[in-house]
């Protein structure tokens, strides 16, 4: 235990309704802490985003003592407490299970050892054992600014380790999504994996195929929208996770078209950017660009023959979707964007007659450019079309209409020459 004055944390850095949470529960006679990763957060000088309870009180017993609470989750059953704008996350402290026998009601283990209930409760020790990480097993108390760590997570936290508590296999098996935390943790601070947590990511990483997509689709937009998509990128793929979640845009990046590679990297990086300036990022962009090249793949194999019309498009975009929902569940609200964006790819090159001026209304216009001079960018294709779309949008009315002229003129001589070309023969006439 470090008591007050052994380190710099000050309960004034915390959030008053999660102060105010511990206080009810230990004014009603429960033991009660912050804990986890707003404590991490603060150690490192870091602003938490949001700040957890754990107590000995009962999810039922807790919910009683906030009127505005409700108990969540039945893997893990939480109380959601809401203090003002803000939800303060309470959980009971959890024991070590005696084993993988199910406990009707409380305990249930998958045949394969992942864990589909745990609701064993225990002692705060008991607790910050069953926790993931050591650095997200600390406990702080603010009335008397004592902070409490049972595995050594302060330690690993000024060597910046991410370790696993307990067996690392075990740990992964009860919970497979532990891996993609630790990825995420790394990515996020910085820092590395310990050895034996890493070693047991490699061994055990096919068990997120396991992983209901709903929950996939959670974490993942947990990697990919905090402002550290790119690292978290990189360490998907070290880790060869990322061709688990994309098998299709994975089977792409292994191929022969290298622009694959940088137009992703840059769209992540275009998102980091946005996000660690509070400008605004949807995940239908982002997952858009995630499965362009697995879609131009596809398109690539359906119509080696023929052009890419907005039909065929809609064939292959269908299908990859379709296929990448029994990994991820990506909600309707983003795969319908996601279509749109990849149609302005082929609505775009066309802005012949009043076609420009319809496109610049169009409400997922900006997404589609923004998409555009990625492609671009990743050498995909020229740059000239990007160029024209960027003055046009700032020009005056009658420059427009002499720009979409000189596109029509263009169009004209194209297709005049097409007509008046002789066809080739072979004949000897």
């Amino acid at each position: 235990m470090l008591k007050s004055g052994q380190h710099n944390l000050s309960s004034k850095k915390i959030n008053s309704g999660a102060v105010k949470v511990v206080e009810q529960l230990q004014l009603s006679g429960y033991e009660a802490y912050l804990v986890g990763g707003c404590i991490r957060d603060l150690m490192m000088d870091i602003k938490p985003k949001d700040f957890d309870v754990a107590t000995n009180a009962t999810p039922e017993q807790a919910k009683q003592l906030f009127h505005r609470s409700r108990i969540i989750g039945r893997r893990f059953q939480i109380v959601h407490v809401r203090a003002g704008s803000e939800i303060i996350e309470v959980t009971t402290f959890r024991a070590q299970h005696t084993g993988t026998k199910n406990q009707p009601g409380k305990s249930q283990h998958s045949s394969k050892g992942m864990l589909l209930r745990d609701n064993i409760f225990g002692s705060v020790g008991e607790d910050a054992i069953r926790r993931d990480f050591t650095m997200n097993a600390l406990y702080y108390c603010p009335q008397n600014n004592n902070i409490f760590d049972y595995t050594d997570g302060l330690s690993d936290i000024n060597n910046r380790l991410i370790r696993i508590i307990g067996n690392a296999s075990e740990r992964y098996r009860e919970d497979p999504v532990r891996m993609l935390r630790a990825l995420r943790f790394s990515a996020k601070l910085g820092f590395s994996i310990e050895e034996g947590s890493s070693a047991a990511i490699h061994k055990l990483r096919l068990l997120l195929a396991d992983i209901p997509p709903a929950r996939q689709f959670d974490e993942v937009l947990k990697l990919f929208m905090h402002g550290y998509a790119l690292a978290g990128f990189h360490l998907l793929r070290e880790y060869k996770i990322f061709g688990i979640l994309f098998p299709a845009t994975e089977a792409a990046l292994e191929g022969e078209s290298n622009y694959y590679l940088k137009f992703i990297e840059q769209a992540l990086i275009n998102t980091d950017k946005r996000i660690r300036t509070n400008q605004r990022v949807t995940p239908a962009f982002l997952f858009a660009a995630l499965l362009w090249p697995a879609l131009k793949e596809r398109e690539g194999k359906d119509h080696q023959t023929e052009k890419v019309n907005i039909f065929s498009l809609h064939s292959a975009a269908g299908n990859i979707i379709t296929e990448q929902c029994q990994r991820l569940a990506i909600p309707r609200r983003f795969t319908l964007p996601m279509k749109e964006i990849w149609e302005l790819q082929l609505r775009l090159p066309r802005r012949a007659g009043n076609q420009a001026f319809k496109l610049l209304t169009n409400k997922r216009f900006r997404a589609g450019y923004d998409f555009l001079l990625l492609r671009e960018d990743a050498g995909e294709i020229q740059p000239e079309l990007g160029h024209w779309w960027t003055v046009f949008q700032d020009a005056e009315e009658a420059d427009q209409k002499e720009m979409v002229g000189a596109v029509q003129s263009l169009k004209n001589k194209s297709s005049k020459k097409s007509i008046h070309k002789k066809p080739s023969s072979h004949q000897k006439t």
